[in-house]
């Protein structure tokens, strides 16, 4: 047996504990990781520049690089998401239904933690604090992987939300560090022990994850986003609205990376995207198809439609209808997010019905596309999956449910012979 295996099973243990505290107790960690966040604040960010020192000088991507920060700003947001955290309800303990099976035989459905949650990410560093905030606030054992490229970073935030645990008097071993990347393929073999795995990262890397585990995994393997602008749109708002999506911060999943333009609103709309281009970081067009060519845009390729920039680079496509564009986007789509601008309510309608994607918008940026935006109070990751959990995963996508039976002496024979029948009554408890 691994030692990532003796720590799993030992978080499996202490997550049946965490699983059955109080609420209060719960709340109480997070609100003292909250506080240690303050307290610690130079030390994290004398960790955090160490780990941008030597990722600059490693030549780690420049988008990466950027996802690795901490500034002062984000550590004030985590405590803030902390502190919402706080407010949101207990996901345990939901009656889903509850139903009159027969007289003095009652069933209940009702949510529960799912267990262990194991989560792989690269770079941002705050995301081991969301993450385990929310598995605290679930009841839920974490066992958490970051990236060697945060490695300092994530043993000081890692050591404040272990110290938040057990001042709050939940058990200790309700949250691991993994450090190593050899720790990685062990992670992924202990099926028994890990309820759920949730990879955060590229496309290669969540693959890797997908491919190497007979643990089920939550998550999405890209972020291939679309903004279409329809003959019907409001084309100052479509220019802000592609701005935003793509440069407000161009390395997220949600950034934009194709736009689909109608083919009779495309002049129009190049007329309003310069009067304010110059109000965002610059965009960097490249126009696929011979009838797009416009001034300022490059010449782009196939092999731009369908791919993640996760730079200010952005794919464009001349469309001759909303049927056109809805058909592109889940060709060449993630079902991460996608957008029509519009101010025809059918055409948007059609889009919301077709469009096969976790999060479809009218109006507004796919930037939208996260669980503190969301009101989840952050999010452990964004899925494309259909199963379980959908879109940004917040507490309600690390639950479960189980159902509870009680009776008093009955027996399913006094059923199969008929003595007895059921009534199967929706009760309200």
């Amino acid at each position: 047996m691994t030692n990532t295996q003796k720590t799993a099973m030992a978080v499996k243990d202490a997550a049946i504990f965490a699983a059955s505290s109080a609420s209060d107790v719960r709340n109480a960690a997070l609100l003292r990781a909250a506080e240690l966040l303050m307290i610690r604040k130079d030390e994290i960010l004398a960790a955090n520049e160490a780990d941008m020192t030597a990722a600059k000088a490693s030549g780690l991507a420049a988008p990466l690089v950027k996802r690795l920060s901490l500034t002062e700003d984000k550590l004030q947001s985590l405590v803030s998401g902390l502190r919402d955290l706080v407010s949101l309800k207990d996901p345990n303990g939901k009656v889903k239904f509850a139903r009159k099976l027969d007289e003095g035989l009652i069933l209940k459905c009702v949510s529960c933690p799912i267990g262990v949650i194991g989560v792989v990410f690269e770079s941002r560093p705050e995301a081991l604090v969301q993450i385990a905030a929310l598995c605290i606030k679930s009841g839920n054992g974490a066992i958490l992987k970051g990236g060697s490229e945060a490695l300092n970073s994530n043993r000081v935030l890692f050591d404040i939300m272990l110290t938040a645990v057990k001042d709050a008097g939940l058990p200790e071993s309700c949250l691991a560090l993994l450090e190593s990347r050899e720790q990685i393929s062990e992670l992924l073999a202990c099926e028994g022990y890990v309820d759920l795995l949730i990879p955060r990262g590229s496309n290669s890397f969540v693959r890797y994850i997908m491919d190497n585990t007979n643990i089920p995994v939550m998550g999405h393997a890209a972020g291939v986003c679309h903004v279409y602008v329809d003959e019907c749109a409001d084309l100052k708002k479509a220019a802000r609205i592609v701005c935003d999506a793509k440069t407000q911060y161009p390395a997220a999943c949600n950034a934009a990376e194709t736009l689909l333009l109608h083919v009779n609103a495309a002049d129009a709309f190049f007329e309003e995207y310069n009067k304010i281009k110059n109000e965002f970081p610059a965009i960097t067009i490249r126009a696929v198809g011979e009838d797009c060519n416009f001034d300022g845009c490059e010449k782009g390729s196939e092999g731009d439609l369908g791919k993640e920039f996760s730079d200010n680079i952005l794919a464009l496509k001349l469309v001759h209808s909303a049927e056109e564009a809805i058909a592109h986007i889940n060709r060449y789509g993630s079902s991460h997010t996608d957008c029509i601008v519009t101010e025809n309510d059918s055409v948007a309608e059609l889009f919301f019905r077709l469009v096969d994607s976790a999060g479809v918008y009218r109006n507004c940026s796919t930037r939208f596309a996260d669980g503190f935006r969301y009101g989840f109070g952050a999010e452990v990751g964004i899925s494309t999956s259909k199963l379980h959990a959908r879109g940004p995963v917040g507490l309600d996508g690390l639950v479960t449910y189980k159902y509870l039976l009680e009776g008093d002496g009955h027996i399913v024979g006094d059923y199969a012979s008929g003595r007895c029948c059921f009534k199967h009554e929706d009760i309200t408890i």
